[in-house]
């Protein structure tokens, strides 16, 4: 790490601390040229991967619009902001752990799905009307009864 005084190159860390949430680190160095000290922080850069929408173009990931899935099905729905962002988080997580660069729009849907389903059933109902495109009454008694039926080999 240069110096930002003299631009030596030539720097020693002389403390380092993880802050409280654990995702950043602050260390204190001391130039060897100039003797002045400063402070870095650390922290890791994660790239989310690309959206492929349905018709094949891509797009940034948005945390916006994944949020924004989640408080339009649940608006007026008892279920709190810590819920949902817990959802979002773990659904970003997985995600990121798949380490590729591209998600299908459609698994990111589903995964909203799931999350809703279990969160709330009425919002689950909303959602898919939307997301699957309900033409009649019918498509809504079939979500129905697909709530009813216990979901096999998914947590």
């Amino acid at each position: 790490m240069k110096c930002p005084f003299c631009n030596a190159e030539d720097t020693q860390v002389i403390d380092s601390r993880v802050n409280d949430e654990g995702d950043t680190i602050r260390r204190r160095r001391r130039c060897a040229e100039c003797e002045k000290r400063f402070t870095t922080y650390e922290t890791a850069e994660l790239h989310m991967p690309q959206v492929v929408k349905q018709n094949g173009t891509r797009e940034e990931f948005s945390l916006d619009k994944l949020r924004l899935s989640f408080t339009r099905a649940l608006h007026k729905r008892p279920v709190s902001m810590e819920l949902v962002d817990r959802s979002v988080d773990d659904i970003m997580q997985k995600v990121l752990g798949r380490g590729e660069r591209e998600v299908q729009s459609r698994e990111l849907g589903e995964a909203v799905m799931r999350a809703l389903r279990r969160l709330d059933k009425v919002a689950y109902i909303r959602f898919a009307s939307i997301y699957r495109s309900f033409q009649d009454v019918d498509d809504f008694n079939d979500a129905i009864r697909d709530l009813d039926t216990p979901k096999r080999g998914r947590k």
